[in-house]
């Protein structure tokens, strides 16, 4: 897809390509505001497998299988194999888990090293544990993987927890609690994970140090101040420049839990029962779950945040609600009967869409029904605000699809044996993520660029214009693998690199266009329906010659 999902793959190609495994670039640019491991990872596989679309999400596909076995282990550890179970089939099947990882971002694979730190605390800490001093050692290189994947956060999440952890249990008084955990030794490792990357960064993006909280427009300072001032402090105190980035409501950052945990969320109630202490194992991974949960929900509350930016805590639900699933005792009618409701409601609303669609063309692709909403693409879900009720003539098989996975899990729930009733829900939502699949490959031309991609690969040889910011068209540069001009782009994620001393010519303005459009070369140009009027008027109707059009995007060219 554009945006992000070609963006991180690009990046990784260019590292493949280059050589230059330190400092990342995005046609041409330095694009110093993320840690490298994710984008090593996705190069790994391109190397391997080649540098295909599908290649690139396999580190996602490994992380979420990864998480979902650790999830399980630590609760068949900490509670009971059946308890261990459900805690991995919750983070396997809930709606968040699914959505957040349909673009090429870290954040599973930062959940996952966060999770196993907090294994490794406790199994460090625990009596019993035969491996104590090797658990040690795994917990601080999973803090330095962790930054390497997503930046200090990775480091503040089980710190901080793991401190309040001991403070509420009074352990942090008991000095053979540090010693167990060998805070100098594994100090020392961490630094040896996640250092050398951080130094290499620094000597070769100078300058190296720049004492100053400013960030704004046209400056320059190297790797050191704008990785670790502009995108970590900057960002948490919402003061970073650029602003290319939104954040949700406080309200709704809280509530939204309910849906991203949907079906499993109605268990949360459950989870009230369970004991929490430092009396058993269990019970001190439900207290720690607790505070894991507390803490990053907290942090993000005075923070800018995305949607997904709490899903390091997802593995702490995923326990509490699979313990309490795997309560002893007869089984909780009321979670079951609340989801069988909600899902009967969603239901009876899909088949009332495909009655009230059934008579509504679908020409073209989905671009023409939707509407556009701009100011909203800030959100990780802003595109759902473009959904028209003639979209949905677009969507019928998915729908179709949806309302009878609905139907599974609210005639499942009502099953008496827990075992079926659990495993129907699962089941729900597995046909519920492949009718979300198939409605994602109908927005494929609204929201990926592949189709001018594709046309361009067939196309007479000649350098490619973007109008606007590179991310609009990101896939594009994916699928041919080549650079790109910037009509008026020097903007959002690649304005900071653009004032480097060694910034590569490829931004542009109208001038330059004008100059470009009249030569006898091919160029083609790039833009969304929005912006075709302006660009006609600048460079003259009798010389745009349209060569494509996909998803409200266009492609025309100087010369036929």
């Amino acid at each position: 897809m554009d945006d992000v999902d070609s963006v991180q793959a690009q990046i990784a190609r260019n590292m493949l390509s280059s050589g230059d495994w330190v400092t990342a670039t995005l046609d041409g640019v330095r694009y110093l505001e993320k840690a490298p491991l994710w984008y090593w990872a996705i190069a790994v596989c391109f190397k391997i497998f080649g540098a295909h679309d599908w290649v690139a999400r396999i580190p996602v596909v490994v992380s979420c299988v990864l998480l979902a076995w650790l999830t399980a282990r630590m609760g068949r550890w900490a509670f009971s194999p059946p308890a261990g179970f459900y805690s991995g089939l919750v983070i396997a099947t809930c709606i968040g888990m699914f959505l957040f990882t349909r673009v090429l971002i870290p954040d599973v694979c930062l959940t996952l090293f966060i999770a196993l730190s907090f294994w490794a605390f406790l199994r460090a800490l625990d009596d019993g544990e035969k491996h104590a001093r090797l658990w040690a050692a795994v917990c601080p290189a999973s803090i330095a993987i962790g930054i390497l994947l997503k930046g200090l956060i990775a480091a503040v999440f089980p710190i901080g927890i793991a401190l309040v952890y001991l403070l509420l249990t009074g352990q942090w008084k008991s000095r053979s609690v540090w010693r167990k955990l060998h805070l100098g030794s594994g100090a020392l490792l961490a630094l040896a994970i996640a250092a050398p990357w951080h130094v290499l960064a620094t000597i070769r993006n100078p300058p190296y140090f720049v004492a100053t909280l400013h960030s704004g427009p046209g400056e320059y300072k190297g790797f050191l101040w704008f990785y670790f001032v502009n995108e970590h402090l900057l960002r948490f105190l919402n003061l970073r420049y650029p602003r290319d980035y939104n954040t949700v409501p406080r309200l709704w950052f809280w509530l939204l839990h309910l849906v991203w945990l949907f079906p499993w969320s109605a268990f949360l109630v459950s989870t009230l029962r369970l004991g929490y202490g430092v009396r058993d194992r269990a019970a001190r991974l439900r207290l720690l779950a607790v505070i894991w949960i507390g803490f990053v929900l907290i942090f993000f509350t005075f923070s800018t945040t995305q949607e997904y930016y709490s899903m390091p805590c997802y593995p702490a639900f995923a326990l509490l609600i699979g313990c309490a699933m795997a309560a002893p005792g007869k089984i909780s009618k009321w979670p079951l009967r609340s989801v069988a409701v909600l899902a009967a409601v969603a239901c009876v609303a899909s088949v009332a869409i495909l009655i009230l669609t059934r008579g509504i063309p679908d020409p073209g692709d989905i671009s023409s029904a939707l509407t556009q909403h701009p100011s909203a693409y800030t959100l990780s879900l802003g595109h759902m605000s473009d959904l028209t009720m003639d979209s949905f003539a677009y969507l019928r098989w998915p729908l179709a699809l949806a309302a009878a996975a609905f139907a599974i899990g609210a005639l499942g729930a009502f099953l008496s044996s827990r075992w079926k009733a659990y495993m129907s829900l699962a089941a729900m939502m597995v046909v519920l993520f492949h009718a979300a699949r198939l409605a994602m490959v109908t927005f494929d031309p609204y929201l990926s660029s592949r189709p001018l991609a594709n046309v361009l690969l067939h196309s007479a040889p000649g350098t490619i214009v973007f109008d606007d910011q590179y991310y609009t068209f990101s896939s594009i540069v994916f699928y041919t693998d080549k650079s790109v001009l910037l009509l008026n782009g020097r903007v959002n994620n690649l304005e900071y690199g653009s004032n480097a001393p060694d910034a590569p010519h490829v931004f542009i303005d109208d001038k330059d266009i004008l100059r470009l459009w009249a030569e006898p070369a091919r160029y083609y140009l790039i833009a969304e329906q929005p912006d075709v009027s302006r660009l006609t008027q600048l460079l003259g109707a009798s010389r745009m010659h349209l060569v494509a059009e996909s998803g409200g995007k266009y492609l025309f060219a100087n010369r036929m």
